[in-house]
């Protein structure tokens, strides 16, 4: 019976936590499209830290460890709110953390050559969730709603709100695995691969409030939504997911290249 309680009690927090992030899905694919675009280096450099697990593989690892109670320090590195007219740089940065300092923190352990191989692997599987949180613009958004969730709307007949809409709803009904969705992006030449990878978390971070601030319009509180809301944004989720998985593999080229 105790087993069974605390099983329970772990899925409800699995739940819960997941309700807060990119779908497993959507992670995972960021994960899969960075796979395809990292140097052979670095897929060496990699596989000796990850001992051959694959980036899609490890890019749940922020949302699993929810479920222990020792890491809920980490939680506020997977978003940032901060005023719509504000750019992040004009703001103080909260003393608990957020997800663009949560990446700078995971980058330096990483290339530390001092830091234990332990401590290299967690901060890895860190950085792989936290650039695909950032590219999901609800972590970017408002501090009043907390980025959205306080947004309640209807999605094909059934209660969410804004955050989920954007972190899973829209992915799910898609209806495709990550392979699929990663195996399916938009053809891109080289030239537009480095146009999306220019820049640094601060730069993405702004690209990704300001189109947080597009979906904010794009709702009104109560709405119903359903195909005609999937059919106008889901190509917007799709760039994402694949903004995300191209600048991760810059990221990872910089760190083991």
């Amino acid at each position: 019976m105790k087993k069974l309680v605390f099983l329970c009690l772990f899925f409800v927090q699995m739940a819960q936590g997941n309700e807060l992030e990119w779908s497993q899905t959507g992670h995972r694919t960021v994960g899969e499209v960075a796979q395809q675009h990292i140097k052979t280096r670095t897929k060496k450099a990699l596989n000796k830290l990850l001992h051959g697990q694959s980036l899609a593989l490890i890019s749940t690892f922020a949302d699993d460890i929810k479920a222990d109670r020792k890491y809920t320090n980490f939680d506020p590195w997977h978003y940032v709110n901060y005023p719509s007219d504000k750019k992040y740089t004009e703001v103080t940065p909260s003393k608990n953390g957020d997800v663009v300092n949560g990446i700078e923190k995971c980058i330096e352990i990483i290339k530390n050559r001092n830091s234990l191989k332990e401590d290299k692997v967690f901060y890895l599987k860190m950085l792989v969730h936290l650039i695909g949180d950032l590219h999901q613009p609800m972590h970017v958004g408002r501090f009043e709603d907390k980025g959205g969730n306080d947004i309640q709307l209807q999605w094909f007949g059934r209660g969410t709100n804004l955050h989920k809409l954007w972190d899973s709803n829209m992915i799910n009904q898609y209806g495709m695995s990550y392979t699929e969705l990663a195996n399916n992006m938009t053809v891109l030449t080289k030239k537009q691969i480095e146009y999306i990878q220019k820049g640094d978390v601060y730069d993405w971070v702004e690209e990704s409030q300001e189109l947080a601030n597009e979906i904010y319009d794009s709702v009104e509180a109560g709405e119903k939504l359903g195909y005609a809301y999937s059919y106008k944004y889901w190509r917007t989720v799709a760039q994402q997911l694949q903004k995300g998985g191209l600048r991760l593999a810059k990221v990872l080229d910089d760190l083991f290249s």
